[in-house]
């Protein structure tokens, strides 16, 4: 019966297991010493060896005949427990197995000695799958477990163990592996299996599984099923990723803001059957390269990528803008997140390669000659700001200050000429008020509004207002909105104010003493209506 790849290739020795040695090493000393702990906690990724390490760490300290801390293999307890007819070493998936119940049926057997071994060894493989209720079930019996008995707790995601369960274990936690290491067992087991397998296939097999030997292994099985000569073509029509020649010209023709030519390479892919979330990790990829390229010197070592790629890279790298490529990979790391509720991933994929030409991308050249096309609302502004400003500088009427502490504590008496004539008569209202209500409503459209056919005054330091409703009076006394208006204020004269604000609405008719109502009739005095509403 045929056996796949990685349970045939599983490692049965400390010495088999690739890029952990930090963990291999560590456990054989404490198994040739005799100072093994009575609980552990395996963490990391999928496809690091957790697992592996747990059986053979479980034969190890019952082998009759143990080497150096590891086990003979020729035993009875070793090939027992390689048969997985061994009744003393009991893995539990904690995923299947999460109830109280099933913990409270594993503290039952604790206290029962082994049938064959020195030691009874349970592992709890994703251990985070139980309930709080279970782990509170296990806490105890792992703290003081009877002296024939071992845990070994494996587990993903280290962040769902409760603290008190971990502070009950030795923790181990194991690294990704690393590609290199990957190539050379892909290579090893290919050269025993009788197939051949080409070193950048190889290289493109060991980047796919992410630093994960069963992933690596499971694809290598995949692509001896297609073809017994295991090229660069043949691992990415196994895998159904774009060929790298498509996945380069693509990323090219990003650079080049040319979506009309990167969507039929997405159109051509898609009628391949090439898979679309796929093709969108390998671009994350291939632009996280780019970016390593292009802020690193000597970046060759952190670049995943096959020999005869780096100087396409470097290519890219010299063409794209570094705000060009972050926010690019924003766009594909969106676009990720996204494919999972997605209808349609050809649709998906498809804005995203727009977005990614055009959105994420630097300005066109009619852009860049005209500023007010990147933001129109706040350009505006931003221009009739800079226009006054010219207006006054023209005319020697401001002068730059280099900070709020230098700025003198009266204005120059060079401002405009109104504001001469409003020193001395305070008594009418401020004709230039439309005006400035025409600006604030520029940087804040709803304190513009909300001053829409309002009357102004200065007297002194101080800026009456007779607003037409009071609506937004309530929020306007309680808001910061008052500074947009002394901002405006003090480009244009040199000068803040106190603003106090009172809506006609509150004014009483016949009440000659009433300061509103004198304000009004200053007001119509000088030709201005504005209507009480009561």
């Amino acid at each position: 019966m045929y056996q796949a790849l990685y349970r045939k290739w599983r490692p049965m020795s400390f010495d088999d297991v690739v890029s952990q040695p930090h963990i291999t090493t560590t456990l054989k000393n404490q198994i040739k010493t005799g100072k093994t702990a009575h609980a552990y906690l395996f963490t990391g990724s999928r496809g690091t060896g957790k697992t592996t390490c747990a059986r053979i760490f479980a034969k190890a300290v019952n082998c009759e005949n143990p080497h150096d801390g590891e086990p003979c293999l020729d035993c009875k307890i070793c090939k027992a427990a390689d048969n997985g007819t061994l009744a003393d070493i009991i893995e539990i998936d904690a995923a299947s197995n999460s109830r109280v119940d099933d913990i409270r049926e594993l503290r039952e057997g604790v206290v029962y000695t082994p049938e064959m071994c020195k030691y009874k060894v349970y592992i709890i493989d994703e251990v985070h799958m139980l309930s709080a209720g279970a782990f509170n079930a296990l806490l105890k019996t792992m703290e003081e477990p009877p002296e024939h008995v071992k845990f070994i707790l494996a587990t993903t995601e280290i962040h769902k163990v409760p603290a008190t369960i971990v502070s009950r274990c030795q923790h181990f936690d194991f690294h990704r592996i690393r590609t290199e290491d990957i190539v050379d067992r892909l290579t090893f087991i290919a050269q025993q299996e009788g197939f051949t397998l080409e070193k950048d296939a190889a290289a493109m097999i060991a980047r796919l599984s992410d630093g994960g030997m069963r992933d690596a292994l499971s694809l290598l099985d995949q692509c001896v099923a297609f073809d017994d000569h295991i090229t660069l073509d043949v691992v990415s029509g196994a895998s159904g990723i774009a060929g790298r020649d498509y996945l380069f010209d693509m990323i090219e023709h990003i650079a080049d803001k040319d979506a009309a030519e990167a969507l039929k390479i997405v159109d051509k892919l898609y009628s391949m059957s090439k898979d679309l979330k796929v093709l969108a990790n390998e671009l994350l990829v291939q632009m996280r390269n780019v970016m390593l390229v292009k802020t690193v010197d000597n970046s060759r070592e952190l670049v995943i990528c096959l020999p005869d790629e780096y100087e396409r890279l470097k290519a890219l790298a010299n063409k794209l803008r570094l705000d060009e490529i972050l926010k690019s990979i924003t766009v594909l790391q969106e676009c990720n997140e996204r494919f999972a509720k997605c209808t349609s991933k050809r649709i998906e994929m498809e804005m995203t390669i727009i977005r990614l030409c055009s959105a994420s991308g630097a300005a066109s050249p009619a852009a860049e000659g005209n500023v007010q096309a990147a933001a129109p609302a706040e350009v505006s502004g931003l221009m009739k700001r800079i226009a006054s400003l010219e207006s006054r500088l023209a005319g020697g009427a401001a002068a730059v200050q280099p900070n709020a502490a230098a700025r003198p504590a009266e204005p120059p008496k060079q401002y405009d000429p109104e504001l001469k004539q409003l020193n001395e008569n305070n008594d009418g209202p401020l004709k230039q008020w439309n005006d400035i209500v025409s600006m604030i409503r520029d940087r804040s459209p709803a304190v513009g509004t909300f001053l829409k056919g309002s009357v102004a005054f200065i007297k002194g330091s101080d800026l009456f207002l007779i607003v037409q409703s009071d609506i937004y009076l309530k929020k306007f006394k309680s808001s910061s909105d008052a500074s947009i208006i002394n901002e405006v204020l003090l480009e244009n004269y040199g000068k803040t104010f106190n603003i106090k604000v009172k809506s006609a609405k509150k004014a009483a008719p016949d009440d000659a003493d009433d300061p509103t109502n004198q304000l009004l009739d200053k007001a119509k005095a000088s030709g201005i209506e504005v209507e009480i509403k009561n």
